[in-house]
């Protein structure tokens, strides 16, 4: 055991356990109510990058472009210095709000390719089914188009998910104590790099792991009974 504590000094690891619980709570709490919302925005950016308006089009087509031309950790530092300029509501704030934000515009556009791709491929004989038993625009989206599209996209949505999730530790850089801010707490107090960085890389890939799980339960509500019996 001597080679494994001169390697992994899972001891000291244990002393900062607190600090990694702590910032492993903000680590979700970031990552969950993004994803939420950049779920829900990039909705609204499939529909509109879908729409025969061009006035409403334009707009949300530059707003990607220059998401997607952008690093992120640019857009964080827009975000946190930027937004108190343009809503003054911003100015109370904490810093998780500011992280959260950019975390949400960011990768907002990227959920909303996403699911636009979904929504394309649903049949579009199923659409004309929907219309044909008198289902309005809202009624087809909410309960033909978007169930499928979600199931259909559900892979790529989990890869995005996993990409918001390790794009948290970016949030350092505007003092949210995060999951990575733990361990590299642990390196600077107690100089232990192997024990600060695996510990990180094993906190990550426990959540992934843990979002795969659940999502094979969540393809199977949104997909509904047809996929569950081919399964």
């Amino acid at each position: 055991m001597t080679w494994l504590l001169d390697y992994y000094n899972y001891r000291i690891v244990a002393q900062y356990l607190g600090r990694f619980a702590e910032g492993l709570g903000n680590t979700l709490t970031a990552a969950g109510v993004s994803l939420v919302l950049s779920l829900l925005l990039g909705t609204l950016v499939a529909l509109t990058l879908l729409s025969s308006r061009t006035g409403l089009r334009k707009p949300v087509e530059g707003y990607v472009a220059f998401i997607r031309a952008t690093p992120l950790l640019v857009q964080i530092y827009l975000v946190y210095y930027g937004l108190p300029a343009l809503l003054p509501v911003a100015k109370s704030w904490n810093d998780m709000y500011f992280g959260i934000a950019a975390l949400t515009l960011n990768s907002a556009p990227y959920m909303g390719e996403i699911i636009r791709a979904g929504i394309e491929s649903v049949p579009r004989g199923q659409i004309e089914g929907a219309k044909a038993v008198g289902m309005n625009y809202a009624q087809r989206m909410r309960y033909v188009v978007l169930p499928q599209a979600f199931a259909n996209t559900l892979p790529p949505l989990i890869g995005q998910t996993a990409v918001l999730i390790k794009d948290t530790s970016l949030l350092s850089i505007i003092t949210v104590f995060e999951f990575t801010s733990a361990g590299i707490l642990l390196n600077s107090e107690r100089v232990r790099p192997n024990e600060s960085f695996l510990t990180i890389a094993m906190g990550y890939l426990l959540i992934y792991l843990l979002i795969l799980l659940l999502s094979r339960g969540v393809k199977q509500w949104l997909a509904g009974p047809a996929w569950n019996a081919q399964g």
